[in-house]
C-alpha cells in the first residue's frame, strides 16, 4: 500500500498539500474509538477516484480507509476550498521558478454530459441534453491558470470576464505578483467588440478570431495549446461525465486535475535542474 500511496501522492505533492489542508478535527478528546485514517492515504484514494473514474463504492480497500470516510473527507475539503488553495500554491511555485509564460494565453471551454445537479443546463450541441461546461485559461505552454464551471447552455462569451478576473495573483521570479496576460487568444465564440474593449482597458491585447473572416478549419498557431490542455484534463476520467450532484464536488475534481497537470510540470522542472 505504501508504494501505491507514494506513487499517487509523491513526497513533493504531499508537502505542498500539508500547507493547505485544514487541521484535524478531534471528536474524542478523551481518546478511544477507531484510529483516524491518515490524510495522505485519503488523498491518494481521492486521486485514484479522480484519475480512474471509478465510483466511491468501487474504491478498493487497499488504501486502508472505507469509501464513506474518503467521500466525507473529499466533501469537507471541497467545501473548505482545499483544492483551490492547493492549485494556487502549485501555481505560485511555478511562477517563482519562471515556469509560467504570460506572453500569450488562450481561452476555451468544453462541454460534458451531466446527469443531475446544480450548474447544469441544456447543451445546444447535444440535442438539448443536460450538461456542464468547463471554462479554462492556460498560459503559452498550456498550464491552466484559471478554471471555472457553468451550465452547458452558458455562452462562452459570458464566461470570459469572470474567468479573467478569476486569475489569482501569482508569484513571479522577479517583481510583484502577476495576474494579467500580455495577449489573450480565443475562438469565434468570444468575437464581441465589448469583450475586446474590456480586455484592452486592462492592458490585455485581444487576439480573437473574427466570424466571417477567419476559417473555422484551423485552430490557429497559438490557440491549439488550450485544446491540448483540455485533453490533459480528460486524463482525469472523473471529468468524462459529471456524476456529482453538488457543483463544488465537480469543481473539486476539475481543480484536482489542474493541480496534477501543474505539479507534473513542477516535477519535470526539478528534474531538469538536478540534471543540470
Amino acid at each position: 500500500m505504501d508504494r501505491l500511496v507514494e506513487q499517487l501522492v509523491p513526497d513533493e505533492h504531499w508537502e505542498l498539500f500539508r500547507r493547505v489542508v485544514p487541521p484535524k478535527v478531534v471528536h474524542r478528546p478523551q481518546g478511544g474509538g477507531r484510529r483516524r485514517a491518515g490524510d495522505r492515504e485519503v488523498l491518494a484514494a481521492i486521486v485514484f477516484v479522480a484519475t480512474s473514474g471509478c465510483t466511491w463504492r468501487q474504491l478498493p480497500p487497499v488504501f486502508g480507509a472505507c469509501w464513506q470516510t474518503v467521500y466525507k473527507r473529499f466533501a469537507r475539503w471541497s467545501r473548505e476550498r482545499v483544492w483551490a488553495r492547493l492549485y494556487r500554491v502549485i501555481l505560485d511555485e511555478l511562477g517563482s521558478r519562471g515556469q509560467l509564460d504570460w506572453s500569450r494565453c488562450a481561452i476555451d471551454s468544453v462541454s460534458i454530459r451531466a446527469l443531475k445537479g446544480h450548474l447544469t443546463g441544456p447543451n445546444p450541441t447535444d440535442r438539448g441534453k443536460k450538461g456542464s461546461k468547463i471554462h479554462l485559461i492556460c498560459d503559452r505552454t498550456g498550464l491552466p491558470i484559471s478554471l471555472a464551471i457553468s451550465g452547458a447552455n452558458l455562452h462562452d462569451s459570458q464566461a470570459l470576464e469572470p474567468l479573467v478576473r478569476g486569475i489569482p495573483p501569482i508569484r513571479s521570479r522577479r517583481g510583484p505578483r502577476r495576474r494579467r496576460p500580455a495577449k489573450l487568444h480565443g475562438d469565434k465564440g468570444y468575437d464581441y467588440d465589448h469583450l475586446r474593449q474590456w480586455l484592452r482597458e486592462r492592458g490585455i491585447v485581444p487576439r480573437i478570431a473574427r466570424r466571417g473572416v477567419e476559417s473555422s478549419q484551423r485552430l490557429g498557431s497559438h490557440r491549439w495549446v488550450v485544446e491540448r490542455t483540455m485533453s490533459w484534463l480528460a486524463g482525469c476520467r472523473r471529468l468524462h461525465r459529471r456524476y456529482e450532484r453538488k457543483a463544488e464536488h465537480f469543481l473539486g475534481f476539475a481543480g484536482i486535475s489542474a493541480a496534477l497537470i501543474c505539479h507534473r510540470r513542477l516535477v519535470r522542472a526539478d528534474a531538469r535542474n538536478q540534471s543540470a
